[in-house]
């Protein structure tokens, strides 16, 4: 008698884990969580490396990117009488004039070099150069990056490795109004094998899944140095 008091409840039990696997399992294979593949996307080897540290230039664009987080200067957009802005403060252009920095580019000068030459290129200057901003300003840096880098693809397809691998990391992305921004492409990677982006939109630099949800349309894809 003793023997029955003792299993019964172990009995009761197990038909109580049964049913509710049963049941959740069934849910399971009625409405599966979808899988997602990781896409492993190609890297393109840059030839150059201007600053001699052992890191292409691509490579050493996004690890300048990378400490312009690191850094968390505040978002602030004001004119500077010297050009640069304090270490602690910046806006999107920043976040790429900073990286560049670190890979051994002075994109100010090689800014302004190009607007001395051609002035009628840079409409966003209407005539009038200022070396203490045009530098800072997003369609500025487009007709720079059109003139003197690889203009590439604004089309992305996730999980397609032939596209995907034209996004690389250290590329610059460019959107237009109504919230007209640039941004870095990340080495970081979505499943699907889409890239974040490096950028400051406020309030302070941030890598963030945003290459295709910015909230204006892309007006440029761009690698630089061109090779």
């Amino acid at each position: 008698m003793r023997k029955r008091v003792i299993w019964l409840p172990l009995i009761l039990l197990i038909g109580v884990v049964a049913s509710v696997v049963f049941i959740f399992g069934k849910a399971h294979f009625k409405n599966p969580i979808p899988f997602q593949p990781s896409v492993i996307i190609p890297s393109v080897a840059c030839p150059t490396d201007k600053d001699g540290d052992g890191l292409d230039d691509l490579k050493d664009i996004v690890a300048g990117a990378k400490a312009e987080v690191k850094r968390k200067p505040e978002y602030r957009s004001a004119y500077y009488q010297e050009g640069y802005p304090p270490e602690n403060e910046g806006v999107c252009t920043d976040v790429v004039w900073r990286a560049f920095r670190d890979a051994g580019y002075d994109l100010k000068g090689l800014v302004d070099q190009d607007i001395r030459s051609n002035p009628s290129q840079y409409p966003r200057i209407q005539g009038k150069p200022d070396p203490n901003i045009d530098f800072r300003r997003v369609p500025n840096l487009i007709s720079f990056f059109q003139r003197n880098g690889q203009e590439l693809t604004r089309e992305i397809k996730p999980g397609d490795i032939e596209n995907l691998t034209l996004w690389q990391p250290g590329d610059i992305v460019t959107y237009g109004l109504p919230h007209e921004h640039i941004a870095i492409v990340s080495d970081k990677r979505r499943p699907d094998g889409v890239p974040y982006i490096i950028h400051n939109a406020g309030p302070i630099p941030t890598e963030s899944d945003q290459l295709e949800s910015w909230p204006s349309p892309m007006t440029g894809h761009f690698r630089f140095p061109q090779f």
